[in-house]
């Protein structure tokens, strides 16, 4: 992410109000937990602790007993489940899970006295990864009662006889069959039977059979969706996948309901699938062809399937094969993360926070928002950041978090998915929506909501890098495929609201996990679903997407980040290297190791005439001439759900997180202390730059206005360097000076912005 300029309004809108920012403004219990001061460079950065950064009850799964539906939370920690009773309107009961930071399996068992839950994971490790809550006692805990062997715990069920049967992914071979039986408190690997599957989430059990759902989640490959039944008997698996679903990435859902199996796939380049299946002969089913590229989320009313695809909720006839749109008076759903029938009416649990009681024949609604209710609200795990002009906009789940720094509130705007990155131009928003979202919009000039202005192929489903192009006045977003492999580049002209996806720009393995520009031509980096390489670096035309030139600088390793400063290429890998590419030459200059200050998901930025890089656990910059690494926060430990950000304003100033905090970041890798002021000498405007040498050596400075340059060849320790410059004018609006800075000693250089307020004279 880079420079930022939004100029914004207090805003809450696209689809309604969120409750939490009540909760924020006010600053009632939405705390973050403490956390230990980082270590910086002494005397040369300031750090501002700016509070939470992104304040939700975020959820990710639900379960229905009765009248009360049981909601699993999503990216805060502790993890936990709410007790929601709809008649009251409350929440009745609340319960933490002792590890795992989202739930995204839930079930119930066939007596109603307990909830299952499986949690998904930061790491693999022995900690217990399943939970069983005894919701007919709710103030007593839910407890561990084991763990499967794979770091995320994605779908759960329970056949009626009690045992459970969970799947996930995160391991290091093709993802098992779990069972967990209550009576022994044993949890068993039955094996894996989908040998091709790189994950798997969709389970269902009846008396005999278990049915297991796989295929491919991340990386691309040659897995598909899998279906297979498992008989409880004899422990052997069948391949039961309907021949129309065999080209899905993967089975998205399975559930039974009397005697049939439904099974919703997940689709990339085609549309998502809907089957029922006959439990008595696996080959007899109708199937259709749903709307979208997930089917997930079953429950029936009657004869009539109803289900969730990413935008809203879908009703299906197994009958007549037919497919269409529940439409209804309600708030837009948004993503769906449960789904189940009571008294006729469909129980909906959305990821912007609430619950809402679908009558499908009527089109009515009702509404319970889950933090008015009592859901405990916690800073969030947070995603990309764009800042500026007294703005920061955190990305979140369901919402981005806006910061207004002149009176320290915070508001949300409610977006779909999640804002992986962002940039900020001209005052206006730009983001990249996980999943399949696309680019939105959100611009306070137009009177118009956060909004999607372009739309691109759903198999290009992950944005990871936001990038403003100021040759080309484009927006450039760099994408992964999650389960294709390959990538794109997607552009935007906000101007003209013209949109372009250039697909697999660097081949058809390598994400698009970086972007930078530079004289109007973009820079991709690759990488894979795993740490390696290629590691291959793409310059690229953004207008036609002609490939102009390509580097390996650090082959084995992919790229996390990139950035640009006078004609060098910064790059960093997953590995811990730093890469340095002469853009004119198209040699690689300077190859490091700089493990100890980053490895995984890192981010860059340029600022102040310096490259800077934040890693999850520090904040460095690279020397300009040297491109040795210095550390700026040490131990910063920013709480990011998806590789660390860091992005900064038009005053210098760099944020990021320290924990689950957003913190401003003030760092002068030359100290110098920088007064702008216009003045009215007579009739005329003059500006005055004060520039005092805070450094103990010597430093030359060039000061830069709209008005003229003025050089200083040696400004001695703690002396001025001064100029006036005559505007020549009477009146003179604000605007800003930089200040250019060159040490004696090593050739540091940095660019100090500062700025001047408006002047009438005469």
């Amino acid at each position: 992410m880079q420079l930022t300029q939004l100029a914004r309004r207090s805003v809450l809108q696209v689809g309604g109000f969120i409750a939490v920012a009540a909760v924020l403004s006010g600053g009632a219990s939405a705390t973050a937990a403490p956390t230990a001061a980082p270590a910086a460079v002494a005397g040369s950065t300031q750090i501002d602790d700016l509070g939470p950064a992104v304040v939700q009850f975020s959820l990710m799964s639900s379960v229905t007993i009765g009248d009360t539906v049981y909601v699993g939370s999503r990216n805060v920690e502790p993890a936990r489940i709410v007790a929601v009773d709809l008649p009251s309107g409350e929440v009745t009961a609340v319960t933490y899970l002792e590890t795992g930071h989202s739930l995204q399996a839930m079930a119930v068992d066939p007596t109603g006295r307990y909830v299952y839950a499986g949690v998904l994971q930061n790491a693999a490790g022995t900690q217990p990864n399943l939970y069983r809550w005894d919701v007919t006692t709710p103030d007593e805990p839910a407890v561990a009662v084991g763990r499967i062997e794979n770091r995320n715990v994605r779908a759960i069920t329970v056949a009626p006889d009690g045992h459970v049967f969970a799947v996930g992914d995160g391991g290091p071979t093709p993802p098992p069959l779990w069972e967990y039986d209550p009576a022994t408190g044993q949890v068993s690997n039955l094996g894996a039977p989908d040998p091709a599957a790189t994950g798997a989430r969709a389970v269902a059990a009846t008396e005999t059979t278990v049915f297991y759902g796989g295929g491919t989640l991340f990386g691309g490959g040659a897995a598909r969706a899998g279906l297979y039944a498992y008989d409880r008997a004899t422990g052997v698996s069948t391949n039961i996948t309907p021949a129309e679903m065999q080209n899905d990435p993967s089975i998205r859902e399975l559930a039974v309901f009397d005697d049939r199996l439904l099974v919703g796939s997940a689709a990339s380049t085609e549309e998502s699938k809907v089957a029922a299946m006959s439990l008595a002969d696996h080959t007899s089913y109708s199937i259709a062809t749903s709307i979208g590229k997930t089917a997930k989320k079953f429950a029936m009313i009657g004869d009539t399937v109803y289900f969730a695809n990413e935008a809203g909720m879908m009703s299906y006839s197994p009958t007549s094969g037919a497919i269409g749109q529940v439409s209804f008076d309600g708030p837009s759903l948004g993503e769906i993360w449960g789904v189940s029938s009571a008294r006729d009416k469909l129980v909906v649990t959305s990821a912007f926070g609430f619950v809402a009681e679908i009558d499908p024949v009527a089109g009515t609604s009702t509404v319970t928002d889950l933090v008015t209710a009592g859901a405990p609200a916690s800073p969030q795990a947070a995603m990309g950041l764009a800042a500026g002009l007294g703005s920061v906009y955190v990305g979140g789940t369901g919402a981005i978090a806006h910061h207004n720094l002149a009176d320290g509130s915070v508001d949300y705007l409610r977006a779909p998915g999640e804002a992986k990155d962002a940039i900020s131009v001209n005052g206006m928003l730009i983001t990249g929506q996980y999943s399949s979202q696309g680019i939105w919009r959100y611009d306070p000039s137009d009177g118009l909501p956060l909004r999607q202005v372009a739309d691109f192929a759903g198999e290009q489903n992950r944005p990871q890098d936001v990038h403003w192009d100021d040759v080309n006045k484009l927006a450039l977003v760099g994408v992964q495929s999650d389960t294709v492999g390959g990538g794109s580049l997607w552009t935007y002209d906000p101007d003209t609201g013209e949109s372009n996806m250039f697909v697999n720009p660097i081949d058809a393995q390598q994400y698009v996990r970086a972007v930078a520009t530079h004289d109007g031509a973009a820079y991709l980096g690759g990488g894979l679903q795993n740490t390696d390489g290629p590691g291959t670096v793409v310059a690229l035309d953004p207008v036609n997407g002609q490939e102009l030139w390509r580097i390996a600088p650090m082959p084995g390793a992919g790229i996390s980040a990139l950035a640009v400063q006078g004609d060098h290429l910064y790059g960093l890998t997953r590995k811990g290297g730093l890469f340095v590419v002469d853009l004119v030459q198209r040699t690689v200059l300077h190859t490091a190791d700089v493990s100890s200050f980053s490895t995984g998901f890192a981010a860059l930025v340029t600022n102040r005439g310096v490259v800077y890089g934040a890693s999850e656990k520090n904040v460095f910059r690279f020397h300009p001439t040297t491109f040795a690494a210095t550390d700026v926060v040490r131990d910063i430990n920013g709480a990011w759900y998806s590789g660390a950000h860091i992005t900064n304003d038009e005053l210098g100033n760099l944020y990021t997180l320290q924990g689950r905090n957003l913190v401003r970041i003030d760092d002068q890798p030359i100290a110098v202390d920088i007064v702008a002021e216009a003045r009215c000498l007579g009739s005329k405007a003059h500006l005055v730059v004060k520039a005092k040498n805070d450094e103990p050596q010597p430093i030359s400075l060039t000061i830069t206005t709209p008005y003229g340059e003025k050089v200083f060849a040696s400004v001695a320790p703690g002396k001025n360097a001064m100029a006036t410059f005559n505007t020549r004018a009477a009146d003179v609006a604000s605007g800003a000076v930089t200040v250019q800075a060159t040490a004696a000693t090593d050739g540091m250089e940095t660019s100090n912005p500062a700025v001047f307020n408006a002047v009438t004279c005469g």
